[in-house]
């Protein structure tokens, strides 16, 4: 740790004893990060956030969920123990889980099974239970900005400066689709006059660490008061872009014989999210048998945040490509139809007989 003293230095002024250069492991990522076991033996994951105005937030967000997790018992609800923070300086030091997985990785491998797609469901179920006026740290009460109408009539010139070919597509798709941003305006009322539960807000499959077949929840930067159906509909969208996902027909067994069109891509999605679906409903399965009250628009809501959940994912993709391939555009056309009639497709997404 010669690189960053300071880290070694705040590790020993908490009693967590210092990392050795040799014995540390680093993840690429928005965070800097260490993980390695220290001079006293403990296991530790060390994240700092970028020095930006929110990282306290973000700090400050983490505890909140750590007192979170503790106080529903770490039964059906576990995560990393925060063993240490630093508001000042945007340091968080969590328990490290011996050989763990990432959801992302495991679902990449065919290895995400019902019974941990199940384990997911029960956990959020107690999270959305807790009684937030019961937490020792209170939570922020302010809503996530996703989704962000402003965006959907103008960009900050920095971003558009900034955008790959891409970008400048898929935001030409999204500005030219008033059916599109009615649908989102719609989700933002819905939203709005939702229960608020203490709620992840940031649920993707790789917040998720598996070992030894046993689930854990992770980085709660994101926690606060919200709309549960954030997080359900997260989950189901992330198993529809799964299902969507990569079908440009390059490097699959069965590719298409010859560049694929709009309706092959399509078909071949939903025969996907046939395949995933059972992913979605034993989620579903084990929400409803830990969550105390949910209201009845919830699966609704969730169907439309699972389609809004398929734009956010093309908006962090094509920052990464050169062109906005047949794939893409296909998980934004499904993503547009779950957001325009989401009561039509709740029991399709696996959430319930849409009753």
């Amino acid at each position: 740790m010669g690189e960053v003293p300071e880290i070694n230095a705040f590790l020993n002024s908490k009693g967590l004893g210092e990392l050795a250069d040799d014995q540390i492991t680093t993840y690429v990522g928005r965070n800097d990060n260490w993980t390695g076991r220290t001079s006293n033996g403990t296991a530790v994951f060390v994240k700092r956030l970028p020095a930006l105005e929110e990282a306290a937030e973000r700090v400050r967000r983490s505890v909140a969920f750590d007192s979170a997790v503790h106080a529903a018992g770490q039964g059906e609800l576990r995560a990393p123990r925060l063993l240490a923070h630093d508001v000042t300086r945007n340091i968080l030091v969590f328990e490290l889980l011996d050989e763990a997985t990432t959801g992302a990785d495991l679902a990449a491998d065919e290895q995400f099974h019902d019974e941990l797609a199940r384990q997911a469901g029960r956990a959020l179920g107690v999270l959305h239970s807790i009684p937030a006026a019961e937490l020792p740290v209170p939570l922020e009460t302010g809503r996530p900005i996703f989704p962000d109408l402003f965006l959907l009539d103008a960009l900050p010139l920095p971003f558009y400066l900034s955008f790959t070919f891409a970008e400048v597509s898929l935001w030409n798709i999204i500005h030219g689709d008033r059916g599109l941003t009615e649908a989102l305006g719609r989700l933002r009322d819905m939203d709005q006059r939702a229960p608020r539960r203490p709620t992840h807000c940031d649920l993707r499959l790789d917040q998720f660490l598996v070992t030894d077949d046993v689930l854990y929840l992770t980085d709660g930067e994101e926690f606060r008061l919200a709309d549960p159906a954030r997080d359900v509909g997260a989950f189901a969208g992330e198993w529809l872009h799964q299902a969507v996902a990569g079908l440009s027909g390059k490097g699959e067994d069965d590719a298409f014989a010859g560049p694929p069109t709009h309706e092959e891509i399509v078909s071949r999605g939903a025969a996907n999210l046939d395949r995933l679906r059972p992913r979605i409903a034993a989620f579903w399965d084990g929400y409803t048998t830990t969550c105390a009250d949910i209201d009845d628009e919830l699966p609704v809501r969730a169907t439309a945040f699972a389609g809004c959940h398929l734009f956010d994912r093309a908006v962090v993709t094509s920052g990464k490509s050169a062109r906005l391939h047949a794939g893409l555009r296909a998980a934004m056309g499904i993503g547009r139809t779950a957001l325009s009639d989401p009561e039509r497709y709740v029991t399709a997404l696996g959430l319930g007989d849409g009753s």
